[in-house]
């Protein structure tokens, strides 16, 4: 369910205890490899309570003897999240022990096998969107009242380009990011009068194992790291941030960044 990073080094974990996340309960899905386990690791270097949730318990481990080697705190829920009593589960088990959720970052999806879109396989097409939309639809479900309960509840979904911009043979990974991005809007609407802050992040092409397999003949150096974009998770994440509402473009912020550096 979480992207893997190939060859991918990460620099040593060292914690901030009085960071830009402190104190946060955290929740991150697909949090093992990829995506998921760079904003893990730098959420907790910003001093994050993290809760981590991906199918492989074994990677899950590792990062988590990562994190309490440098002195962070984490909560390990290895599960497969189409299990979608799971979470309900979950979302009982942090009522009781933390009373609140601080931060919820969707991570978690699947690409599916890419090709023609009227020669999808219909069991596959069900599951790419049972993982990309449903276990996200059933996160928001559990998780809502806990994010209420924070003074500052953040929410942050993993999104794609090719939710809104068309390409050929990404067929139900294309159309469950494009569910994905209007529930999760249609949701910030609805809680604009609260404290809660929910939006997207579209990463742009990232050097994971999704990457890798939708664009085999890449060269994955060419490609940003998770780590390069880990920044602009904090950024929504922080009890500071007021946007609601929004997809965060990390290929346009980035663009722009080297412009200015220039």
């Amino acid at each position: 369910m979480a992207d893997a990073t190939p060859a991918s080094v990460s620099r040593p974990l060292t914690i901030n205890p009085d960071g830009r996340l402190a104190g946060r309960i955290a929740l991150i899905t697909g949090a093992s490899r990829g995506i998921g386990r760079a904003v893990a690791r730098h959420f907790a270097a910003e001093g994050a309570h993290l809760i981590l949730t991906a199918r492989t318990q074994g990677a899950l481990e590792e990062l988590d003897d990562e994190i309490r080697a440098a002195g962070g705190q984490s909560t390990l829920s290895p599960a497969d999240l189409t299990d979608y009593d799971t979470i309900d589960r979950m979302g009982a088990a942090i009522f009781e022990r933390f009373k609140r959720l601080d931060i919820l970052v969707g991570n978690a999806g699947i690409l599916g096998t890419l090709g023609p879109l009227a020669h999808a396989d219909p069991r596959e097409w069900d599951e790419v969107f049972a993982v990309n939309v449903t276990v996200n639809w059933r996160l928001i479900r559990s998780f809502e009242p806990l994010l209420k309960m924070s003074d500052a509840g953040r929410a942050i979904f993993v999104t794609s380009t090719t939710g809104h911009r068309p390409r050929a043979f990404f067929s139900a990974y294309a159309a469950s990011k494009a569910a994905l991005d209007m529930m999760v809007l249609t949701w910030a609407d609805e809680l604009k009068n609260t404290d809660v802050r929910i939006n997207l992040l579209n990463p742009g092409g990232t050097r994971t194992a999704m990457r890798s397999k939708a664009f085999p003949g890449e060269d994955p150096e060419t490609i940003k790291t998770p780590e390069r974009i880990t920044k602009y998770f904090v950024d929504l994440a922080d009890a500071a941030c007021t946007r609601n509402g929004g997809i965060v473009d990390v290929p346009a912020l980035l663009a722009a960044e080297e412009k200015g550096a220039k």
